[in-house]
């Protein structure tokens, strides 16, 4: 059975339209006041305020790299690309720059709203698949960690398990977690400090 996606609200939003002044931009201000979100045309370019928006229209013709706050493919809200050039080198920008949805020129008379909802809907499984592989490669690194540490306790002659086993002792009598503790061991190796102490002062 497939997810159903909820349909957001979308009144009281606000949108920024990164386009010269135009007929372009007039059609799309009608429709999202129609739809009830707030228009804000901005040219030449966007300025640290943008990142309080939550979309932005851009002119997928005339805009480049400079005229946004953050750098290419990192906009904090959904980017919806204005196209009326199908050029291949201005539509992989406009995927370089993180558009969620597009728009053709002329606007006319409708697919603001669909655009809208594609776009958030893009925007936030993108997001959600970043958190997800940064959760990850955290994880990694910690696990890595770990690794590094035992392979120092085993350095002092001790088995895996042995080491392993001093890890946890040392976790424990820290009262820390394995991983903070191994971050301790692993610093305490770069720094060549010659022994490893507990709280209370005795080498565990």
């Amino acid at each position: 059975m497939s997810r159903r996606i909820a349909t957001p609200e979308l009144g009281g939003a606000t949108a920024l339209l990164l386009h010269r002044p135009h007929a372009t931009t007039q059609a799309l201000a009608r429709q999202l006041a129609a739809i009830g979100l707030r228009a804000l045309p901005c040219w030449p370019h966007l300025d640290a305020a943008a990142h309080c928006a939550d979309f932005v229209f851009f002119d997928a013709d005339q805009c480049h790299d400079e005229m946004f706050p953050w750098r290419p493919g990192e906009a904090p809200m959904p980017m919806i690309a204005l196209i009326g050039s199908e050029a291949p080198g201005r539509i992989e920008w406009a995927l370089g720059q993180g558009a969620d949805a597009h728009l053709l020129k002329p606007i006319g008379a409708g697919g603001v709203y669909s655009a809208l909802l594609i776009a958030r809907q893009g925007f936030e499984a993108r997001r959600a698949a970043a958190d997800e592989i940064a959760a990850l490669r955290a994880r990694l690194s910690e696990r890595q960690t770990v690794v590094r540490a035992v392979l120092a306790l085993m350095g002092r002659g001790r088995s895996e398990a042995e080491a392993y086993a001093q890890l946890r002792a040392m976790a424990m009598a820290w009262q820390e977690t394995i991983e903070q503790a191994a971050r301790r061991i692993c610093a305490a190796g770069e720094t060549g400090a010659p022994t490893l102490a507990t709280k209370r002062g005795r080498d565990v």
